[in-house]
């Protein structure tokens, strides 16, 4: 019987429908060579840019000023 290892890893991707930059703290299974085997259900309608170790505090990322600033215009 083989042990699943599940790794921890924060991905960072773009959204298709939208084209808006996101990201997601997952557990995905781990192959012994350490590479994560993502799942074709989380895969859709995404783009990935990163795969990341763990979990990540993004603390910005492109679009937000540009959305930040139109909210304040519109208030």
């Amino acid at each position: 019987m083989t042990k699943v290892t599940l790794r921890k890893v924060s991905i960072l991707y773009y959204d298709i429908a939208s084209l808006e930059l996101n990201h997601s703290v997952e557990h995905f299974p781990q192959r012994e060579n350490g590479r994560v085997i993502i799942s074709d259900e989380f895969k859709k309608n995404k783009s990935i840019i990163a795969v990341c170790d763990g979990e990540i505090n993004v603390l910005n990322k492109i679009g937000d000023r540009v959305s930040e600033q139109n909210v304040a215009k519109k208030a």
